[in-house]
């Protein structure tokens, strides 16, 4: 069966392979990190230019940043946040190369980047404008991490039969309400048995967390959908959400 998916599916095959390999380096095989870096040197170089907007060759600065960044990418990969080694890996590098090319910009406060796609000449840049051509693509990887995040999320809201639509129409619509629910998700969320619990029968321990909160039952299920969601954000890696849950309790 495998062997099938493998020839309908090469982009399946690969992946299992590249997982086997960052497991056996995770396990300490040297060997293997030093081919998988040697073999996605052009994806890291291709990442980084994205960054830079010109043609980067192994003597670059920048093109070892992106050498540290994939590989500290291999080390902190884990298959069970749902996210493909390839885009954790495109988004640690161009992060990296971002914040290496603001540092060099205040210190030098002279850059020279090509932005222009439909030249190679390339032009200078005045330190005012790169530091903004640098701050607007780190708005554009924001974005397009965010979305991600986002489709993630959704995704994983499904797998409890949970729809987007019906978690926006199930917020509390009073901030005390939205801060006790993420209260009562916290104590979900740093409670290892109540947290097994939700992932394998997909609905909240009631009777356990009855004894941890002081709330009803009632409101526990009547808040049951947005209780889950603020869980599964608390418990999962999701930079930009974890974000919003400050914000409400802030408010």
């Amino acid at each position: 069966m495998n062997s099938m998916l493998g020839v309908f599916f090469p982009s399946l095959k690969k992946r299992q392979s590249m997982e086997e390999m960052v497991h056996s380096i995770q396990n300490g095989d040297c060997h293997i990190r030093n081919d998988l870096i040697e073999q996605y040197k052009p994806f890291i170089k291709r990442s980084v230019s994205s960054v830079c907007k010109r043609y980067i060759t192994d003597t670059d600065d920048e093109f070892s940043i992106g050498l540290i960044a994939f590989n500290d990418a291999i080390d902190r990969f884990s298959y069970d946040k749902g996210t493909a080694l390839l885009a954790f890996a495109d988004t640690m590098i161009k992060r990296r190369v971002i914040d290496h090319l603001r540092l060099q910009s205040r210190k030098n406060q002279e850059l020279s980047i090509d932005f222009n796609a439909s030249t190679e000449e390339g032009y200078a840049q005045s330190p005012l404008e790169a530091e903004r051509s640098i701050e607007y693509h780190k708005e554009q990887l924001d974005t397009e991490q965010r979305r991600e995040e986002i489709a993630r999320f959704t995704r994983l809201l499904t797998s409890f039969g949970i729809t987007f639509s019906q978690l926006v129409q199930a917020s509390p619509k009073h901030s005390d309400a939205r801060v006790n629910a993420i209260s009562i998700a916290k104590i979900v969320a740093n409670d290892p048995f109540m947290l097994d619990y939700l992932f394998q029968k997909k609905k909240l321990p009631l009777k356990r967390l009855e004894d941890k909160v002081n709330v009803s039952r009632k409101t526990i299920e009547r808040n049951r959908i947005y209780i889950v969601a603020m869980v599964l954000i608390l418990s999962g890696d999701y930079r930009f959400l974890n974000d919003y849950l400050k914000g409400v309790l802030k408010d």
